[in-house]
């Protein structure tokens, strides 16, 4: 079973560093060593399993030869077995079965082995580390820590990891895990808010629109808190008197780094980067940025500088699809893209993610679904001499019009984040006008601004911050925005909604781009109701 290390229970610390973060030292030759040596122990342990035979007649002697002999997978090719925890066709028996979700609302079933767990939580305590850090070699967190974490629970890979992290590190973790299981994500971070002013937080880790949604209803309340029974303890209470003595003092509202006076901040979702002065104004905090999948693990982290990020050699083996060969592959289904290796990475270019598992994991050559944006080829400030990498978008998350721009998620938020509207939510498609696409925006304001205002400035910022868009504009003549207002309240119906037909916890809520005709209609719906019911 999975224990605690001993470096925590002793206080190592330059142990510690070098255990979790020594890879940053690593050279791009030592990083693929290990690569390599690790992705040859895992075909020793698959190429004998029915699923390992599935994809590899025989057993590769080599990278070269792994990368000709297998093909490029996705999880349709595992699904048969998965998704029925057949264990009879895995090479080694799982630890524990782990679901995330795909964009149709079904779940994706991951076997993780003991190992994978294991290495997969230690990025975990890598992350707790580095967000805890301003420096290299310090290490500011240990045993006895508490983290506030408004996660998914079990059987989701993040409440997985926390459960793992807990025995390994002996951190504590509130609310505790057991008890989140049959609370909806509000109730969590409600009982979350109150344990955390009664104990204390160390580290905080959740969404960023949670952690930013937070912080805007303490200014918008001007600090107004309910106060439950519960709240009415000696601690809490002199936790929010001494926040409110240190903000008076300041001249300024109450803001939750008045009541959690933080040591690292963990915020994960792809508006991370564009939110991040709000965060620090908030939660006192820079965030520390991750990327990782249930499939493959974590794949990178930002150091202790808060930059971008620097890949993880230990998860899975990574393989690259150069942008221009998943367009090919995007249009053609049955076109089969070349990949690259770390160490042909170029900085300036968007690949697609390619993992294939250690320790026994299933999957080979798997299409994570995810572009990146390599960005340097190292970290000069920092000393790491490994590549550096953004997170772009999902694959199927961009929105191409008139094949002039190609707009993924991030490129849209930061656009709208730049008007300084007050909004809910928002999503996004791709629309027609007759024969004409368009770009549909259906956003829930907080505040009154007209459609056709709203048009106009999320498209001038679209204009200002992408070339290619800009281009349609004065090549085309193509103003191709257009944006629907919802009625306040439309998204919560939305969420209610879902929550009672017994959506899983990553449909709760309409993806941002790309939504299908059925969301749309439910959002309209719902919105057309509610203006009604207000005459």
């Amino acid at each position: 079973m999975l224990e605690k290390d001993k470096l925590f229970e002793i206080g190592d610390k330059e142990r510690i560093w070098q255990k979790y973060c020594g890879f940053f030292d690593l050279s791009l030759a030592e990083f693929m060593e290990i690569q390599e040596q690790l992705l040859m122990d895992q075909l020793e342990l698959v190429c004998d399993s029915p699923l390992g035979k599935k994809f590899m007649p025989k057993k590769p002697k080599n990278i070269s030869e792994f990368r000709q002999l297998v093909p490029l997978t996705t999880y349709d090719d595992y699904a048969p077995y998965l998704n029925e925890k057949n264990e009879d066709v895995l090479a080694v028996k799982p630890y524990c079965w782990v679901c995330t979700s795909g964009r149709s609302g079904t779940f994706k079933w991951v076997p993780w082995t003991e190992t994978s767990a294991e290495v997969f939580a230690r990025c975990g305590i890598t992350a707790l580390i580095l967000a805890c850090a301003s420096r290299k070699g310090e290490v500011n967190i240990g045993s006895g820590a508490t983290a506030l974490a408004n996660l998914p629970p079990p059987p989701y890979a993040s409440g997985v990891l926390s459960q793992v992290m807990v025995r390994q590190m002996g951190i504590n973790v509130i609310p505790p895990i057991g008890e989140q299981k049959n609370q909806d994500f509000a109730a969590r971070t409600q009982l979350g808010f109150e344990m955390g002013l009664r104990r204390g937080v160390d580290v905080l880790s959740s969404l960023t629109s949670v952690l930013v949604k937070m912080g805007e209803r303490f200014v918008e309340s001007s600090g107004q808190m309910k106060v439950t029974r519960r709240m009415l303890h000696p601690q809490i209470m002199r936790r929010l008197i001494a926040g409110w003595i240190r903000c008076k003092v300041q001249g300024r509202t109450l803001l939750p780094k008045d009541l959690w006076p933080l040591k690292g901040l963990l915020a994960y979702g792809m508006d991370t980067d564009i939110y991040k002065k709000q965060l620090i104004y908030y939660w006192g905090k820079e965030p520390l940025e991750i990327y990782s999948a249930t499939e493959v693990g974590t794949v990178a982290t930002q150091a202790w500088n808060k930059k971008s990020m620097t890949f993880v050699p230990f998860c899975s083996f990574y393989e690259f699809i150069p942008e221009e060969e998943w367009l090919k592959s995007r249009q053609d289904k049955d076109y089969h893209p070349s990949t690259v290796l770390v160490d042909e990475l170029e900085p300036g270019k968007c690949y697609e993610m390619v993992g294939t598992n250690f320790y026994g994991m299933p999957f080979l050559r798997y299409r994570v679904g995810d572009l990146i944006r390599v960005v340097a080829a190292g970290d000069r400030e920092a000393g790491i001499r490994l590549p550096q990498m953004v997170f772009a978008s999902r694959a199927d998350g961009l929105i191409d019009i008139a094949g002039f721009t190609r707009l993924d998620e991030k490129t849209v938020w930061q656009a709208l984040a730049n008007t300084g509207i007050k909004y809910e939510d928002w999503s996004v498609r791709k629309e027609y006008e007759g024969d004409k696409p368009i770009l549909h925006f259906y956003i829930e304001l907080k505040e009154k601004i007209q459609a056709k205002e709203i048009e106009s400035l999320i498209h001038q910022k679209l204009v200002d911050i992408d070339l290619d868009y800009k281009e349609l504009e004065r090549v085309l003549g193509m103003r191709p925005l257009r944006v629907t207002t919802l009625s306040a309240g439309s998204l919560q119906r939305y969420y209610e909604d879902k929550r009672k037909a017994g959506a899983d916890l990553a449909h709760l809520k309409p993806p941002h781009m790309n939504a299908s005709d059925a969301v749309i209609e439910d959002l309209l719906r719902f919105s057309k109701s509610l203006k009604e019911s207000s005459r």
